[in-house]
């Protein structure tokens, strides 16, 4: 497993999206495909993405119950994508469920990891709000523990849970991190954050970068340094 850096590609249009792509050199980056470039360009955004020779996450977080997420992985994996995730809060037989509508035919199937906590979300949001009285690590723990006994490949966790995950679950369970902020950027929106040279010594096997990279004067630039940070 070679770790490496995901660019979530967070734009509202197909154009946009494609203008970005056309910024980047080979080999093409991994990047992610959230909810809003799917919903407003639906799967041949992924399939055209895909054709241009790019891994693809595609970060739709799927939380119903098991035989609806079951029937809509199904679906998902004819799309030709290399990641897929869901809510780790569905529970251990949502999570199964998920697995089985993932697996094709021939056995085959995408990566499939469960979100833990959104990084968004911080301790007092986890017990003012969400009612859990657990600390946030403990939670992101059991969730991960849960997600690996339903034959999950890993699952999203903060940075700074990384270790942890890593140490309860095996070095071959996967963590794919989000809030990564370079050192002398901004934090936005994100509450549990870590740099990418410190990402690449805490666990974390992907991370997933958005607006540090996309919002830059030269993408390419920070993808490069991204890369260099985060692989040491």
């Amino acid at each position: 497993m070679k770790k490496d850096v995901i660019i979530a590609l967070d734009f509202p249009t197909r154009q946009e999206t494609l203008a970005f792509l056309d910024r980047f050199p080979e080999p093409k980056p991994f990047v992610k495909i959230g909810m809003e470039l799917f919903y407003a360009e639906g799967p041949d955004i992924v399939r055209e993405i895909k054709a241009r020779g790019h891994r693809i996450f595609l970060d739709l977080k799927l939380h119903d119950i098991p035989n609806t997420v079951r029937r809509a992985m199904a679906v998902l994996s004819r799309l030709d994508v290399d990641m897929v995730n869901l809510h780790a809060a569905g529970a251990s037989a949502m999570m199964r469920a998920a697995l089985e509508g993932l697996t094709r035919p021939d056995g085959t199937r995408p990566l499939l990891i469960a979100v833990t906590q959104l990084t968004s979300t911080d301790a007092a949001a986890l017990k003012d709000e969400l009612l859990i009285g657990t600390p946030m690590e403990e939670t992101v723990l059991r969730y991960a523990q849960n997600a690996a006994r339903s034959g999950l490949d890993g699952v999203v966790c903060s940075p700074l849970e990384a270790r942890t995950v890593k140490n309860a679950c095996g070095d071959g369970f996967l963590t794919v991190t989000p809030g990564i902020r370079f050192a002398d950027g901004d934090a936005g929106d994100q509450k549990r954050i870590m740099t990418p040279e410190k990402a690449g010594g805490a666990g974390c096997d992907y991370i997933v970068v958005g607006r540090p990279i996309t919002q830059a004067a030269d993408p390419a630039a920070a993808y490069a340094r991204c890369l260099r940070e985060f692989l040491g």
